[in-house]
């Protein structure tokens, strides 16, 4: 019995759909229509559009554009699916031989945003 190259566990190293990266609250995001990620707290309410134009590469069925840094006319739309919080963080600092000792925690707000659309040009890609 053999396999297919296609069967198995998808690494990912071998996507051939649509996709973009951008840059978002100071990190660099991988987008892809109809899928949500979370970005740090944006400041729009839940159902709201949000349009991100600091696009650093689109790879469509055309080729890859890569930006210098980023791609002119490009921009991805978000609609903003919901406010949440990330998982709790424990910081935990201790002073040997001190006897100092601090715990706190942290839980980081969130944005979970649905990609709408990436677009070049004012052309869907997707």
């Amino acid at each position: 019995m053999s396999e297919s190259p296609s069967s198995g566990s998808d690494t990912g190293t071998n996507f051939t759909g649509t996709y973009a990266i951008v840059e978002a609250s100071g990190q660099q995001f991988w987008l892809q229509p109809n899928r949500y990620v979370d970005l740090d707290r944006l400041a729009a309410a839940e159902g709201d559009t949000v349009t991100l134009e600091n696009v650093l590469l689109v790879k469509d069925a055309k080729g890859t554009t890569l930006g210098q840094p980023y791609v002119q006319d490009a921009t991805v739309e978000l609609k903003v699916m919901a406010h949440r919080r990330g998982a709790k963080i424990i910081v935990y600092k201790m002073r040997p031989k001190k006897k100092t000792r601090r715990k706190n925690g942290h839980r980081q707000e969130l944005t979970r945003v649905m990609v709408q659309s990436i677009s070049v040009g004012g052309k869907a890609v997707a």
